[in-house]
């Protein structure tokens, strides 16, 4: 299978390249969103694509959101992708892996829910004994499951920077009481409702983090990816137990993999080998049959 690193559409204004996504303007209303093969770990973009990873974020992503239809509106168009690219262009290569979309303003935050203490989270209660402000009960060990999910939202960084957990009053400082508090909620919402479903095809989602933006009415829309491996954490029930950082059908399993580098988690990454493209690419392939049924790329 052909990876595709970086797009490259003449006749169309490249927006921002972020660290998996290249993003277009179509007009002033409407974006062009390609999702490219690139992986990203601890916010830093390897030189290695996993090849068909795009496509099956897209296919997750846009299997979620017509299931997440009726709690909150999203970005995405029914515009054919036929009818905004330039002539010339090749739709083969970018047709499972785009969207049309439309163009929002995006909140300065990531609205991560946790329904699990695992990575950043772990190591903020062990340090305070809560998550970004909240308190949590004492004893609580690696990955075991919290009394119920909480929201713990993060700045949103740059390429080669690194997220930050912020309290919720940090979030109603950036973007107002009102518009924190709706975020918040629907956070929670769109977190029980996957959690449940995803459950009951096997896959734990111990944390994931949506995006949202706002239309020049101030309606608030969910927007970019959601409920992916990328955004997610994504653990097969039947081997979870607490006190262990349990296996995935995310990209923790290529962090595992560079945590046993020596590097410093700054730019450049190092280049991957075969076996990890391989098996990440398995992982992901895994996640979309589970919870879709779709046979992939």
């Amino acid at each position: 299978m052909e990876a595709l690193f970086e797009s490259r559409i003449s006749g169309l204004e490249l927006l921002h390249r972020g660290k998996v996504r290249d993003v277009y303007a179509v007009d002033g209303e409407r974006l062009l969103i390609v999702t490219t093969d690139r992986l990203s770990a601890f916010d830093v973009v390897l030189p290695n694509p996993i090849p068909g990873k795009g496509e099956v974020l897209t296919q997750i992503s846009n299997f979620w959101f017509a299931r997440t239809g009726n709690i909150i509106r999203n970005h995405l168009l029914d515009t054919p992708l036929s009818s905004v690219l330039p002539a010339g262009e090749d739709i083969e290569i970018l047709a499972r892996r785009s969207t049309v979309t439309r163009r929002l303003k995006a909140l300065p935050i990531e609205a991560v829910a946790r329904g699990y203490l695992i990575g950043s989270g772990w190591k903020d209660y062990r340090a305070t004994g809560g998550v970004c402000g909240i308190a949590l009960p004492e004893g609580l060990n690696l990955a075991d499951r919290l009394p119920e999910p909480i929201f713990t939202p993060a700045t949103k960084a740059e390429s080669g920077e690194h997220d930050e957990n912020i309290s919720f009053e940090r979030v109603t400082d950036l973007v107002g009481h009102d518009l924190a508090a709706q975020v918040r909620d629907v956070t929670l919402r769109l977190y029980t409702d996957a959690a449940e479903y995803a459950r009951s095809r096997g896959i734990i989602i111990a944390d994931t983090k949506f995006e949202f933006g706002l239309d020049e009415d101030g309606q608030l829309y969910l927007i970019d990816e959601i409920l992916t491996p990328d955004s997610s954490r994504f653990w097969p029930a039947r081997s979870y137990r607490p006190g262990i950082s349990p296996p995935s059908f995310d990209k923790q399993f290529v962090r595992d993999y560079l945590e046993t580098l020596d590097w410093d988690k700054r730019a450049p990454g190092p280049a991957l080998p075969p076996e990890i493209i391989q098996r990440t690419s398995e992982k992901y392939l895994e996640a979309l049959r589970l919870l879709t049924g779709a046979p992939g790329p």
